[in-house]
């Protein structure tokens, strides 16, 4: 859903070989970005954080079920699982508006088809926002991060318990279990390597004065690919190519 909304935006200002503050209403450079751009920071903010928390969820459901699972089969239901998607979403976007209330600005980023929260080079009620948004994914990545360093634990203390050389059926579910435990891992440290730009560039931009545009744009670039490869990464392992050559390598 955030690549259907944001890619047209960027696809249109390549073709009109325009900024998104002059393609907009109301903009007229870098200092007043217009309607779009606005638009645009705040999906940039929406889907940065939103994604974040129901990745959250996920790990929080995995370690539930792999480390308490009576807790989890009694308390855990459907119905909870339906609500807790729509109520991220939605306190996840009363809190990406704050830029649109005055709480942060929003800022265009060359070469004018980014728009995101202003980083560095503002005033305090400009760069609280981005310092509270960095500070909330840095809690989110560490939740998320011991939530599943936790399930892979559970999940290498299962497979150990299973014998190595038995019957073929007491094989595959350790198999399948190290698979799992492969794939947590992978997607664990790119989650992890993808979030911590923005967020060290948050902090440095507002504690440090460092108004380093490009590294602003590195950061932004970190957090698009972890949408883009998060995807390919499940798809690819899942296949039984990938998934044998990780059974030989184990």
């Amino acid at each position: 859903l955030g690549k259907c909304l944001i890619s047209p935006i960027v696809l249109a200002a390549y073709a009109y070989n325009r900024s998104l503050s002059e393609l907009g209403p109301g903009g007229r450079g870098e200092d007043q970005p217009g309607v779009l751009c606005q638009l645009f920071a705040f999906l940039m903010a929406f889907f940065g954080l939103a994604p974040t928390l129901l990745l959250l969820a996920m790990a929080l459901e995995c370690w539930l079920s792999l480390g308490h699972p009576y807790f989890y089969r009694r308390h855990l239901t459907r119905r909870l699982g339906a609500t807790l998607g729509p109520v991220a979403a939605g306190l996840c976007a009363l809190f990406c508006a704050l830029p649109l209330l005055g709480f942060g600005a929003p800022m265009q980023y060359c070469p004018g088809t980014w728009c995101f929260i202003r980083m560095a080079g503002g005033g305090p009620s400009q760069l609280g926002f981005p310092v509270l948004y960095a500070s909330l994914m840095g809690l989110l990545v560490l939740a998320i991060v011991a939530c599943n360093v936790s399930s892979m634990r559970h999940l290498y203390g299962m497979a150990r318990r299973q014998p190595r050389r038995g019957a073929p059926p007491a094989t595959a579910p350790r198999m399948e279990e190290l698979d799992h435990l492969v794939l947590l891992g992978l997607m664990t440290v790119l989650f992890t390597v993808c979030s911590l730009p923005l967020i060290i560039r948050a902090y440095m931009g507002a504690f440090a004065a460092d108004f380093n545009e490009n590294a602003d744009l590195s950061a932004l670039r970190f957090l698009s690919v972890n949408s883009i490869v998060d995807p390919w990464v499940f798809i690819i392992f899942r296949t039984s190519v990938f998934r044998t050559f990780v059974r030989r390598v184990c």
